[in-house]
């Protein structure tokens, strides 16, 4: 499974040691070793290629089912031999403003730690080497590895609520910039499409705060009684990541309740605008239609002046109608 297997060690006293292609050896060594335990990595497996997997580890039919299909909520599950957590690991693209989840599952057993992952984004390389180059770390077993790749998920959740967070603030700048130069309709688009990645942000962050209080508890297999502070960290830094997701919530629906209010306020400005030039229209329509009927006795009709004198009627009608209107707002 060369392609399947990311990459396979075995770790004595926190140090690093390569295993073979044939990893149920490295497996049993570890276990005899007693102070050792064998990490593998695994991409988007298949049942058949898991199968191997599954025997060797004696891993739980109903976690081996969760690892396999993916599209599961973060969680915790606890079985007599191992224990397995779900992770959802985020990445934000700035440019397309979209947050994209994978997935993370993790088997812990007494000598093993097997990491399946789904999805492109994930932090196991970059935590795999800070890892060892702290092997002090290391020497606290599977449990120090559950620990160090929970808190580069947790981690990089409040980088990408700090990045939501900077999109957030440019869109209420375009929402109140007091002159528009985009459809508002457009806009009211971009809010919604906003919220609906900050729900998916929230999708991954929220379902984990369980899990996460469970291992600061005792009573969880294979975890330290010395690793629950470090999870209680996790556990704070996750706190501060779902209360920038609750933030950006709200003030999404505040900012696309305002952005609402906005087009109902331009729309009321609009229509003040065009009843004024209706009414400075309707003026001198009735004017002209009332001496446009043919009747002869009607005032002014034979008055050498009182065709200028109608038109200077009218001018001095519109200038006053154009002055009461613009003193009021209305154009």
């Amino acid at each position: 499974m060369p392609g399947v297997i990311v990459d396979c060690a075995i770790y004595r006293e926190g140090r690093r040691t390569d295993c073979a292609a044939d990893f149920s050896g490295a497996l049993k060594a570890a276990r005899a070793e007693g102070h050792s335990f064998l990490w593998l990595g695994m991409h988007e497996p298949t049942p058949d290629e898991f199968d191997r997997v599954t025997s060797e580890f004696a891993l739980h039919p109903l976690a081996v089912e969760d690892a396999l299909k993916a599209h599961q909520r973060p969680k915790l599950e606890v079985y007599d031999d191992s224990l397995f957590m779900v992770l959802k690991p985020v990445t934000y693209d700035t440019h397309a403003d979209t947050v994209t989840a994978s997935e993370l599952m993790v088997f812990v057993g007494d000598s093993f730690v097997v990491t399946v992952r789904h999805g492109e984004a994930s932090p196991l390389a970059a935590v795999r080497r800070r890892l060892e180059e702290h092997p002090e770390i290391l020497r606290h077993g599977p449990g120090a590895v559950l620990y160090a790749v929970s808190d580069a998920v947790v981690d990089h959740y409040i980088e990408v609520a700090s990045e939501l967070a900077l999109d957030m603030e440019e869109l209420e700048a375009e929402v109140f910039a007091p002159v528009r130069g985009r459809d508002t309709r457009n806009t009211a688009a971009e809010i919604y499409a906003f919220k609906r990645e900050v729900m998916e942000f929230r999708r991954a962050t929220g379902p984990l705060a369980e899990p996460m209080a469970r291992l600061q508890n005792p009573g969880v297999p294979f975890v330290h009684d010395h690793a629950r502070p470090f999870f209680r960290d996790v556990d704070d830094h996750l706190t501060r990541a779902n209360e920038s997701v609750d933030s950006l919530d709200r003030l999404l629906s505040d900012i696309l309740a305002a952005h609402l209010a906005q087009m109902g306020v331009r729309q009321n400005d609009d229509m003040r605008k065009i009843s004024a030039w209706a009414a400075l229209a309707a003026v001198p329509t009735l004017i002209a239609g009332v001496y446009g009927m043919n009747f002869e006795n009607m005032p002014e009709l034979r008055w050498h002046w009182g065709y200028p004198g109608v038109l200077v009627v009218m001018i001095l009608i519109e200038v006053s109608l154009y002055r009461l209107f613009k003193r009021r707002g209305w154009l």
